[in-house]
């Protein structure tokens, strides 16, 4: 020890200990990617990604700086390095594009993380069996309510017609505007196809309702996994694993994709922590106008007083079955907020 002019003792050997680390000194400048090649997410497994580039197939891995930002199916990404697909090359994500849209779910309803099902959708295919398993009104309704809020059209398909029939779900659905098809084995898909035509509909439903059978029918060839349903639970078996983005083929033969569909593991429960009610109101623009005349804080919902939608409906602006089914939907997200 030396006492220097100070009086503070200092150490002979301070500078024989373990030397510092050295760092880069920081910097503002980012890396440009906006010259890398855009291509779309397939596909995601266990840290590889499967991308659409063009006319090829391309596997990636996400670079470090992204951090633990999600890369989710149906991003638009830039990719660098060895983009050729050819069997072994491995491609980097470095920049998710910004999203369109982004379909959310949370895991329950005390649950605060919002985790990103698909990217970049436009059209919300809730996936219900009729019978075997029977139909789930209440998670149809959390489904569409998780649709509004991410801007996603809406529609309801309806499998298994020939077990039992489809009129309690029509009535309860028809007043919101949502369109409904019924579907059987061997029946025409015409009209289905004539939705999903042009667009990128994301299908979601719980487990054993038929997902996997209606994508087998639109996609000749194509033989994802089909489940059966638990005689004794009356539940779905989980067959798909993970949400994969498949192109649905012109029937003429003709070349490029007649529109896409992803294809989402079957849910048994679908969290609405994330979404507000407000969100849910402004989905329906005509319902949204007549919340002006409500009282402040009003919730809209069966209980409220002096409620806008109320006074729509005794003026005759508003249908009584169109209100009835606005607030069963309503009231889906505002029972996740009275049991958390």
């Amino acid at each position: 020890m030396v006492r220097n002019r100070s009086g503070i003792h200092s150490d002979d050997h301070a500078g024989f200990d373990r030397p510092r680390r050295r760092t880069r000194p920081r910097t503002k400048d980012r890396p440009d990617y906006s010259d890398a090649e855009v291509a779309t997410v397939i596909t995601v497994d266990r840290g590889r990604y499967r991308l659409r580039l063009g006319d090829r197939m391309v596997s990636a891995t996400k670079a470090r700086a992204l951090g633990r930002a999600a890369v989710i199916v149906g991003d638009r990404v830039r990719v660098v390095g060895d983009t050729s697909g050819e069997e072994g090359t491995l491609a980097r994500v470095v920049e998710v594009v910004e999203r369109r849209t982004v379909l959310r779910r949370t895991a329950d309803d005390d649950d605060p993380f919002e985790r990103p099902v698909v990217a970049n959708a436009d059209q919300l295919a809730i996936i219900t069996a009729l019978a075997d398993p029977p139909p789930r009104t209440g998670m149809v309704d959390r489904i569409l309510v998780a649709g509004y809020d991410a801007g996603l059209d809406p529609l309801l398909v309806l499998t298994k017609a020939d077990l039992a029939p489809a009129d309690e779900l029509l009535a309860a659905y028809q007043p919101l505007d949502v369109p409904v098809l019924t579907t059987q084995p061997g029946s025409d898909l015409g009209e289905l196809r004539e939705r999903l035509h042009g667009r990128t509909t994301v299908f979601v439903g719980h487990s054993g309702v038929g997902k996997s059978t209606l994508v087998n029918a639109l996609i000749p060839g194509l033989d994802r996994a089909v489940g059966e349903v638990n005689a004794a639970t009356g539940r779905g078996r989980h067959t798909s694993t993970s949400a994969v983005a498949l192109p649905l083929p012109h029937l003429d033969g003709s070349a490029g994709e007649a529109g896409w569909v992803i294809d989402t593991p079957g849910v048994r429960s679908f969290g609405l922590s994330h979404v507000t009610p407000a969100r849910i109101v402004a989905a329906f623009p005509d319902l949204a106008e007549s919340t002006e005349e409500c009282p402040r804080g009003c919730r809209h919902d069966s209980t409220a007083v002096d409620c806008g939608l109320d006074l729509a409906v005794t003026r005759g602006r508003l249908a009584p079955a169109r209100l009835q089914s606005f607030r069963r939907i309503l009231d889906a997200r505002l029972s996740a907020e009275a049991h958390p």
